[in-house]
């Protein structure tokens, strides 16, 4: 009797509090938590954009008085050469007597009170340990000396990274102008079931993963202090992933695909090639950090390898059978879909900007603590957060609770990496006005807190009543992979390159890249916020789903928009992808050869 009590209770754990789904009510969605502290993130990304803007609009006002300057002093020259030799003497001579001027250098010292008449002094202080100030100066107008074979596999997969961004974004823009025309073509393999899929999947394994791995290559080596374990099994890694994009997107097009399953469509013999390939990837960055010549295994390492563990786990997982029958497989579909972003491109990243980022700035990562506990943390909490796509679904009522208590424990290793990120930029600030290696990675950290805070914020069971499965989870989606991913992985990307072919890209077009691609995101994501929005409050007043679909056209016109832009950037940095690794311009090497060893 006793058991059979206690089976009973255990069976209606997963409907308690089943009846807080009745209580909801939208009539003052606007006042949600959920809801305010998206647009406060929200605010939060356009203040950035002013910030940087206000930042380079300044520099280039000051270059503009630096013209005027330079074309005074050009006059002054030409009216010296109309002058009498007279008038010439006479203005020799008092610019002699200036360049003669010298401190005696008791102007601050004596019994007498302290008298500063040519108003020299700059700072005073009494401190008996007066320390010395000056600006920073950070040089990265160098060439690194790195192996001709480390060279070629770093550019190998970077350029394959290219190629899979230009061809994926490319349909993922056709896809955008399919919603708004969908009588754009009538083939089979066109259809937007199965190009969104390739859309997807192309951009994730295509373009960021090869992207990844290619600047990882790098890091691994360098902060081991040795080369690569085996530049064969790098180069067998990156034909086995390619193979997988090449045969998996053909599939998809042809309508072989793995269901429903949504950044696991390809069928398990292709994507059985990525986690060969993955698998070749670990073994050589291990026995690389095996054998390196130093003691210590820098932050970047440890992200790099637990994103690879934790990626061949999820892919093992995601694709064996044998308990995805019903709900099952729901559960499994959140655990992979959430994994596959927070622990391979998340954690992936994350180890690439431990790296890149102090390097641009010339200085160590502001604390290893603080990487430390992101790293365990983000290891904790982003295991279990999946099921909060599924909100007020069949899944027991438990097991969403300890999705969405999960969601709010992100906030510390997310806080915990953004801190220890703008920490380590700080007294580096005006490297925005002479580079936009420092914006890109900017834009990606900014984006990183926000995208995380507003994923934990969708995960209340009211804004995931209104958003989920509507257009606003395609905008966040795009915050999280495009905001953090893409300008993280650009950053890396314009940083190191340069430092191995002597060679930069010009800012101009650089800085076309950087804000065709933010204005872009920024138009694309707030259309479809808005869009998804009013779509979810239709469906909760009742209204016939047609009428959700009209309300969304001219949300999906701007999306097109903004996706437009984003791919003109991406075929603006193909170009200067092309001139970092095949233009002969070298650039000058203004000081030697200056490099933090970050390990």
């Amino acid at each position: 009797m006793k058991r059979t009590v206690i089976q009973s209770i255990l069976l209606l754990l997963p409907f308690v509090g089943s009846a807080q789904f009745k209580s909801i009510s939208a009539e003052n969605w606007a006042s949600s938590p959920g809801v305010i502290g998206t647009l406060i993130l929200i605010l939060i990304v356009a203040l950035v954009a002013v910030i940087i803007m206000s930042a380079k609009i300044s520099a280039y006002a000051e270059s503009l008085r630096a013209r005027q300057l330079l074309k005074r002093n050009k006059a002054f020259d030409d009216e010296i050469i109309n002058l009498d030799d007279d008038e010439i003497d006479n203005i020799l001579e008092k610019r002699k007597a200036a360049l003669k001027y010298q401190l005696s250098e008791k102007e601050l010292s004596g019994e007498g009170e302290a008298v500063d008449e040519k108003g020299l002094v700059y700072k005073a202080t009494n401190h008996p340990k007066n320390e010395i100030l000056f600006a920073d100066k950070v040089s990265h107008e160098f060439k690194l000396e790195v192996s001709p074979e480390l060279k070629r596999i770093v550019f190998n997969y970077v350029g394959a990274s290219v190629f899979w961004l230009i061809f994926g974004t490319f349909i993922g823009l056709y896809l955008s102008l399919k919603l708004v025309y969908p009588e754009l073509d009538s083939q089979s393999w066109l259809a937007f079931g199965r190009l969104r899929p390739v859309h997807t999947n192309t951009v994730f394994w295509g373009w960021a993963s090869l992207a990844m791995i290619g600047l990882a290559q790098f890091v691994i080596a360098r902060t081991s202090h040795r080369e690569l374990y085996s530049n064969k099994l790098a180069m067998v890694a990156f034909w086995l992933i390619n193979s997988s994009l090449v045969i998996g997107n053909l599939c998809l097009m042809s309508g072989i695909n793995n269901g429903g399953g949504e950044y696991r469509e390809y069928i398990w013999p292709v994507f059985g090639l990525f986690l060969a390939g993955l698998i070749v990837t670990f073994y050589n960055f291990y026995m690389t950090v095996a054998h390196r010549k130093i003691s210590e295994i820098y932050i970047s390492n440890w992200y790099i390898l637990a994103a690879l563990i934790w990626t061949t786990i999820l892919v093992s997982i995601g694709y064996l059978p044998f308990y995805q029958n019903g709900l099952g497989e729901t559960v499994i579909q959140g655990y992979y879909m959430h994994q596959g972003v927070g622990m391979w491109f998340m954690t992936f990243t994350l180890g690439l900007i431990y790296y890149y980022l102090p390097s641009s700035v010339n200085k160590p990562i502001y604390s290893y603590s603080l990487g430390v506990l992101a790293f365990w943390t983000q290891m904790l909490f982003y295991t279990m957060i999946g099921t909060h796509h599924f909100i007020f679904s069949p899944l027991p009522w438990w097991l969403q609770t300890v999705a969405i208590v999960f969601s709010m424990g992100m906030f510390i290793p997310v806080t915990a990496g953004t801190t220890n990120f703008l920490m380590t930029m700080r007294g580096s600030w005006s490297q925005i006005t002479r580079s936009y290696i420092l914006p890109f990675f900017l834009v990606g950290i900014i984006f990183y807190w926000v995208g995380s805070a507003q994923g934990s914020f969708q995960a209340f069971r009211f804004t995931n009543y209104v958003w989920h499965f509507t257009d606003f989870n395609v905008a966040h989606s795009h915050m999280t992979m495009y905001g953090i991913i893409c300008f993280i992985l650009w950053g890396a990307i314009y940083f190191i390159i340069p430092k191995m072919t002597g060679v930069q890209p010009k800012q101009t077009w650089v800085g076309a890249h950087f804000w065709l691609a933010f204005v872009g995101l920024f138009i694309y994501m707030t259309a479809l916020m808005t869009g998804g929005t009013l779509k979810g409050l239709s469906w909760i007043e009742g209204n016939p789903f047609i009428q959700s679909v009209e309300l969304m056209k001219e949300y999906w016109i701007w999306r097109a928009v903004g996706g437009t832009l984003m791919f003109t950037a991406h075929c603006i940095f193909v170009y200067n992808f092309y001139v970092m690794v095949r233009a002969k311009r070298p650039i000058t090497d203004k000081e030697p050869e200056k490099v933090i060893v970050t390990a």
